[in-house]
């Protein structure tokens, strides 16, 4: 099997280490390659690396780093094929899933050649007597990312685009799940003409992770995954004195009031709920109906659509819904399901009994789709974040009663409502306390140029990921207050001035 190891200065680097862990398809269940696992000291090498080449860097023109991002982006969009392929050999989500997750990656990094426009400062004439006054942002330096296994492309393009734009230069510690997107994005972002050191991969566990961590050298870290990681990341971090936005996990809500169009409601928790497996932060995991009347419909325009999901691998087109990533998270799963049954609630349909009859793949990590009714907020199927494909039914009597049950919630990362009457809608998005909201749509996740984050124990942080949260994150603001005596003016100049 091939070791999946680390780039460092704009070159694959094999591990010295001695540590490394298994690679699993799990869409047959077979380890095809390995993964290193580094070393304090190739974690530090990474470090050293990036530290070095940001003095250039972060005085390199943003527009010249601009282009730099714009080289990739067209590189990225033709190879688009190939990195959905990596992302589904190791994941298992859908060919056409994975290059959705490509594509929201690439619409950030289309934000970040922006970069000359969004690193402007302000200027103002004349705050005292022949005083101006102007504040610029500035680049932090070195900046990490640590990211989750469900979107190996997306997230670490969440992150780095934007922190490489704003002049910092990047190291990656992806998921050790799935780690070979990390390796096809260093070696085009080489290709695109980032100078060596600026972007660097370091594969590892929780050792890299605390290495990275405590580094003096290491200004911010950004992370995804869940919520008591979140946790850990963000006390650590800033402990440390370093700048850290830590983002969660969640537990995201579909109220379904009683003048819904209930099959464009029943459509959206299908995908929402059931694609990409339910291993997405974003992915409703619970509908909330609002009246018995109204529960009652969904549950039966949901069955059969549950019970048709095509469940296969990604080298099927017909695939709707993939494997689950490894075989204990698929048993975590499963177990779930079974607290919801133990605890009295109702199950529709189950997931748990699915056996996989596409030869070659008998052996992966498959898991049907779960319907469960009358879950209440004191089992353990709502209280926590489940991370597959379970959707729960939480039954409500009123528009308020939906409200306070999401308020009870630890978690605040994203919420829909399907309705047709606009002031419902208006109310529940302004009155929420969630820090993404849908009307009629299920998956809130904002554009690139706005920004993502939740509220509550889904972040942990004061800045949201990419949009202007992200250039705020990755730059300090400084502010020139100057006065200047009369001096000399120079001949007149006739050549096109380039400042580019």
């Amino acid at each position: 099997m091939t070791e999946i190891a680390h780039y460092i200065d704009g070159a694959r680097i094999a591990s010295a280490s001695g540590r490394s862990q298994p690679v699993f398809n799990p869409a047959t269940g077979e380890a095809e390659n390995t993964v290193a696992l580094a070393s304090a000291e190739e974690v530090n090498a990474a470090v050293a690396s990036a530290k070095a080449a940001w003095p250039a860097w972060s005085k390199t023109p943003a527009l010249r780093r601009a282009r730099v991002l714009d080289r990739f982006k067209t590189i990225l969009w033709d190879r688009a094929d190939d990195l959905a392929r990596a992302i589904s050999a190791e994941h298992g989500k859908t060919h056409d899933d994975a290059l959705g997750e490509v594509t929201r990656g690439l619409e950030v990094v289309e934000f970040a050649i922006g970069a000359p426009t969004h690193l402007k400062g302000d200027f103002s004439e004349n705050v005292g007597s022949g005083v101006d006054s102007y504040n610029i942002r500035q680049s932090l330096g070195v900046v990490a990312g640590i990211t989750p296994f469900n979107f190996p492309a997306m997230v670490p393009m969440w992150m780095f685009p934007v922190a490489l734009a704003c002049g910092n230069t990047f190291i990656l510690k992806p998921s050790e799940r799935d780690p070979s997107a990390s390796l096809l994005i260093a070696e085009w972002l080489t290709e695109a003409g980032l100078p060596d050191g600026v972007f660097n991969v370091v594969q590892g566990d929780k050792l890299a992770v605390d290495t990275l961590l405590e580094h003096p050298d290491v200004k911010a870290i950004s992370f995804v995954g869940s919520t008591p990681i979140a946790r850990y990341i963000h006390a650590t971090g800033t402990a440390a004195g370093k700048r850290v936005q830590a983002l969660g996990g969640a537990k995201n809500h579909a109220v379904i009031m009683p003048d819904a169009d209930l099959d464009m409601a029943v459509n959206a928790l299908m995908g929402a709920a059931y694609g990409s497996a339910g291993e997405r932060c974003m992915a409703i995991s619970v509908a909330v109906p609002v009246t018995d009347a109204v529960a009652d419909a969904l549950i039966a325009k949901l069955v059969p659509k549950i019970e048709a999901l095509k469940i296969g691998p990604a080298a099927d087109a017909e695939s709707e819904m993939g494997p689950i990533v490894t075989q204990a998270a698929m048993e975590r799963i499963k177990g779930y399901v079974d607290s919801a049954e133990a605890e009295g609630a109702k199950i529709v349909v189950d997931g748990r009994d699915f056996k996989q009859q596409k030869q070659g793949y008998e052996n992966g990590f498959y898991v049907g789709g779960s319907l469960i009714d009358d879950v209440t907020t004191d089992m353990k199927v709502w209280k926590e974040e489940i991370f597959g494909p379970v959707l729960s039914v939480v039954r409500r009597n009123s528009y308020q009663e939906a409200v306070d049950l999401i308020g009870e919630c630890e978690f605040a990362n994203g919420t829909a409502i399907f309705t047709r009457d606009g002031d419902t809608a208006r109310n529940f998005a302004q009155d929420i306390e969630v820090g993404m909201v849908g009307v009629n749509v299920p998956i809130p996740v904002p554009m690139a140029f706005h920004s993502f984050g939740g509220w509550k124990a889904s972040i942990f942080g004061d800045h949201a990921m990419h949009g202007m949260e992200g250039i705020r994150f990755y730059t300090r603001i400084k502010t020139t207050t100057q006065r200047w005596p009369t001096g000399l003016r120079t001949d007149a100049e006739f050549t096109m001035p380039t400042l580019g």
